[in-house]
């Protein structure tokens, strides 16, 4: 943001991989993110990533994850109320989230292959955006619910990306997606697949997933679709395993 205001060029030096901010044309200011500027470059250096809090790492391949949703919920948009949607952006960002999931055991061994992988997912997810003109292809329901569990408990017990994360499982569930190929990933690399590990009480998760539509009135997702209320967040969190 200050690059933007500032007329001048910024490059990106991330010394962890927690979300797609490390490439992304957007700041994100309190809880909400708003237009900047793309990085002119950005160094990402292998081996300060593996000697970063392993729990960046996790929330980083859970940020990515949850593209899977976003892309998903784009498409569902497209459809219903014909928002434009650039097939381009849309392939990336699926394309990456599922090389991601494949490198998941690779990412837990901190294996330099995986840890490029994951790298560069989240970099294509911030060029992504940048053909989009928008956050779309890289942010929806998942993230949604993600904005409204920090309004709701603002204790910070958890990341961006393991909200997301937690996200992707209820969304992908009510997309009747794939659901248990995400929460098998997730496990694997050691990230928050439920309630507990995010350290929310069940009630919040449940008043989260029903009230996420009203983050966004502008961005059509599965909760409009499907007019999402407590009864029915209730059902797919316990689904999915997110609550007991």
């Amino acid at each position: 943001m200050a690059a933007k205001k500032s007329n001048i060029p910024f490059i990106s030096v991330p010394t962890a991989i927690s979300h797609d901010g490390i490439a992304s044309n957007r700041a994100v200011l309190e809880i909400y993110s708003a237009p900047a500027v793309m990085p002119t470059g950005i160094l990402v250096d292998s081996d300060i990533i593996i000697k970063s809090p392993y729990r960046l790492t996790a929330a980083g391949f859970g940020d990515m994850v949850s593209k899977l949703t976003a892309v998903e919920d784009w498409e569902l948009s497209n459809d219903e109320i014909g928002e434009y949607i650039s097939e381009y952006a849309a392939t990336i960002n699926r394309t990456a989230a599922d090389l991601v999931i494949r490198s998941a055991k690779s990412i837990k061994n901190l294996e330099k292959k995986g840890l490029e992988n994951l790298i560069e997912a989240l970099v294509f997810s911030g060029i992504a955006m940048a053909i989009a003109g928008s956050s779309r292809p890289a942010s929806g329901s998942e993230h949604m619910f993600s904005h409204a569990l920090k309004e709701l408990y603002p204790k910070k017990t958890s990341l961006h990306g393991e909200e997301c994360a937690v996200g992707s499982i209820l969304c992908s569930y009510l997309h009747n997606m794939d659901w248990p190929r995400i929460v098998e990933a997730l496990k694997v690399v050691g990230a928050p697949t439920n309630n507990e590990e995010l350290k929310i009480p069940r009630e919040i998760i449940i008043k989260a997933l029903s009230e996420a539509k009203n983050i966004r009135k502008d961005r059509y997702t599965i909760l409009d679709y499907k007019d999402i209320d407590e009864k029915k967040a209730e059902i797919a969190a316990k689904e999915t395993g997110v609550i007991e």
